[in-house]
């Protein structure tokens, strides 16, 4: 077994002070993604959000930015939040890998999205309950199936689980919270008129579910 495979959890610090978090972050190789990826894309933010979201894994842009959902999933999750009544804001943006995992064409050299394993998950979910620990947040949305797995386990189904309130009381996070699930804004994108009309309306309904859940008070 090498190194990298026992995962980023050796690489990050012990402390709630996101500032630290993010520049320890800059330097794991947790998982072999840190060798083609630019940089890692660590987690913005308030630092005490109510909400937390999580998504998959930064994309090219991202990857490029050093920030997460600066892309056009990033747009589309923007409109869906303005929709639902959630304030961009004061979310915390997160995904649950922190490189990108791509294939790169041959014809252009264009990089293209490549799904990260559960391995690849699971060696990075350190750094997201670090986030979770730092920020404790009254809930977190999971943004598509990895993130919602890294933390509900691999039985979670978001089609069928989506937009309902979760516990969220696993090892490694310090308090318990809340979860709530819905699909990932690039799902959205990746589908043509009517369809993609119908499922964005259908995540600014999850949203819309996060907001009240918010807008109700700590449940703590």
């Amino acid at each position: 077994m090498t190194p990298r495979a026992l995962g980023a959890e050796r690489f990050v610090p012990p402390s709630d002070d996101l500032g630290r978090l993010r520049e320890a972050a800059a330097a794991c190789e947790g998982c072999d993604l840190f060798r083609d990826a630019t940089r890692t894309v660590f987690g913005t933010g308030p630092e005490r959000a109510r909400l937390v979201l999580a998504g998959e894994q930064p994309g090219d842009h991202e990857d490029k930015s050093g920030k997460p959902f600066t892309g056009p999933s990033g747009g589309l999750l923007d409109r869906a939040l303005d929709r639902a009544g959630i304030d961009c804001e004061g979310v915390y943006l997160t995904n649950a890998v922190k490189h990108f995992k791509f294939a790169r064409l041959q014809q252009n050299g264009r990089r293209i999205h490549k799904k990260p394993t559960r391995g690849e998950a699971t060696a990075c979910r350190p750094w997201l309950l670090a986030e979770l620990n730092a920020v404790r947040p009254e809930l977190v949305v999971a943004l598509g199936a990895t993130a919602a797995k890294s933390l509900m386990g691999p039985d979670f189904r978001v089609t069928v689980q989506r937009g309902a309130v979760h516990d969220l009381a696993i090892d490694g996070l310090d308090e318990a919270t809340a979860l709530l699930a819905t699909v990932h804004p690039a799902s959205v994108l990746r589908l043509r008129e009517p369809e993609r009309e119908d499922a964005f309306a259908a995540m600014v309904a999850d949203l819309s579910k996060a907001a009240e859940f918010i807008a109700a008070g700590p449940r703590r």
